[in-house]
C-alpha cells in the first residue's frame, strides 16, 4: 500500500478548511498546511489535523507556494487540495482503495473535480486534472497563477471525483496578479492570455476581454479553449447589448464542435434578452427535443439538471410574455418538480395561484 501526502495552500479559509480535512482523515498519512498570510483561524484550526503546518510570505506566485508545499512532504505520492475542496463518503472510500491497490508504475492519478452549485446543490463536471502525483519524481507547479503541475510517465485516470464547494465571492485577486505581471514587462504565455481573458469577463472589463480573447483565438490551438474564448465573447458582446455581433460568436462555436448545449443556450438566451421571445422559444425548444443530453457535449461548469431547470423556467417566461399562459404554466411546473424550493419556482407559484384567484 502506498502513503500519501495532502499538500495545501491556504489563507483565510476558517470556514471550509474543516471540512475539507475532516473528509481525508484517516486515509492521509501527512498533512502539510502552507499559509500565505491568514489573519482569521485557519492556522489554528489546521492544528487540530496536523503540527506540519509552515508559513510562506506570499509573493504573488501560486506556483513558488505550492512547490514550497510539495518540498516539505514525505510520503510516496503527494495529493493536492484547495481549502474549499474535499471528498464525499462514497469517494473518500474510494481513495481508501485507491492507496490499497495503485501500482508502483504509476507516476500520476487524476481525480474529476465537481463544482457544487448553491441555489440547488446541482452537481457540475469541471474538469480532470492531475491530483496525485510520485514525490520521488519531483514534479513542478509553472505558472504565477492558474498553475498546472507538468508531468510525465504514468497516467492512472481514476474514477474518483472531488467536490468543489466555493463559498467566496468572485474577486479581482487574480486579474490583478496579471495586470502586476504586464506591468512588470513580462509577456504572457498563450496559457495566461486566455486566463487573463477569462479573469477580465469575470469582473465585467467586457472590452479589454474581447481584445485578449481575440488574440488568443488567433493562436490557439486547444479546441475546448477556442470554443471557450469565443462563448465569453459572445457573451461580452451580450452584456454590451450588441446581440447580433454576440451571435456570430456563438454560431461561429459550430465550425469547431458538434451541437453543444451550451452554445445552443446562448443563443437562445441571446433572443430573450433582446425580447424577440418566439425565436428564443423556438432556439429552447431545440434542447429540450434532444433525447439524450448525453450526446451533446456540456460546456465547463454546466450540467444536465441545472439546464434543464434554466431551459424550462425560460420557456416559462417567454411562453407567458407573448400570452401562452398555459404553455407557461406547463414549464413552470417542469420547474417545479426539478427544483421546488428554488425562489423563482416561489415566486411564479403566487404569480400563477394569483391569476387563478
Amino acid at each position: 500500500m502506498i502513503s500519501l501526502s495532502l499538500c495545501m495552500i491556504v489563507r483565510d479559509e476558517e470556514d471550509v478548511i474543516k471540512r475539507c480535512l475532516n473528509s481525508v482523515a484517516g486515509v492521509v498519512d501527512e498533512i502539510i498546511i502552507v499559509d500565505t498570510g491568514s489573519i482569521d483561524k485557519t492556522k489554528e484550526i489546521a492544528m487540530d489535523f496536523t503540527d506540519k503546518i509552515f508559513d510562506f510570505k506570499w509573493n504573488d506566485d501560486f506556483s513558488e507556494a505550492r512547490n514550497f508545499s510539495f518540498s516539505k512532504s514525505s510520503k510516496d505520492y503527494i495529493l493536492w487540495l484547495d481549502a474549499d475542496e474535499y471528498f464525499d463518503k462514497e469517494n473518500k472510500n474510494k481513495l481508501k482503495t485507491l492507496k490499497e491497490s495503485l501500482s508502483d508504475d504509476i507516476d500520476v492519478v487524476t481525480l474529476e473535480t465537481n463544482m457544487l452549485k448553491k441555489n440547488n446543490n446541482c452537481i457540475s463536471f469541471i474538469g480532470r486534472r492531475n491530483r496525485i502525483v510520485k514525490r520521488i519524481k519531483n514534479f513542478r507547479w509553472i505558472g504565477f497563477v492558474h498553475e498546472y503541475i507538468d508531468v510525465e510517465g504514468e497516467v492512472f485516470d481514476s474514477d474518483i471525483s472531488i467536490i468543489h464547494n466555493k463559498l467566496k465571492t468572485v474577486t479581482d485577486r487574480n486579474l490583478i496578479l496579471y495586470e502586476k505581471n504586464i506591468e512588470s514587462g513580462n509577456t504572457l504565455s498563450d496559457r495566461d492570455l486566455y486566463y487573463y481573458g477569462k479573469e477580465l469577463y469575470c469582473n465585467k472589463y467586457y472590452e479589454k476581454a474581447i481584445s485578449i480573447l481575440e488574440e488568443f483565438i488567433k493562436k490557439c490551438i486547444w479546441v475546448e479553449e477556442l470554443v471557450d474564448s469565443l462563448r465569453k465573447i459572445g457573451k461580452c458582446y451580450l452584456y454590451l447589448n450588441d446581440h447580433e455581433k454576440a451571435r456570430t460568436y456563438f454560431y461561429k462555436c459550430f465550425e469547431y464542435i458538434s451541437p453543444n448545449i451550451g452554445v445552443l443556450y446562448d443563443i437562445a438566451e441571446s433572443f430573450e434578452i433582446q425580447k424577440e421571445y418566439r425565436k428564443a422559444i423556438s432556439w429552447y425548444e431545440i434542447i429540450l427535443k434532444l433525447e439524450n443530453f448525453s450526446e451533446f457535449n456540456l460546456c465547463e461548469c454546466e450540467c444536465i439538471g441545472c439546464i434543464d431547470f434554466n431551459v424550462n423556467l425560460s420557456l416559462c417566461v417567454c411562453n407567458f410574455e407573448i400570452g401562452n399562459i398555459n404553455k407557461s404554466y406547463y414549464h413552470h411546473l417542469k420547474c417545479k418538480e426539478i427544483d421546488p424550493q428554488n425562489a423563482c419556482v416561489t415566486k411564479n407559484d403566487e404569480i400563477f395561484n394569483n391569476m387563478k384567484a
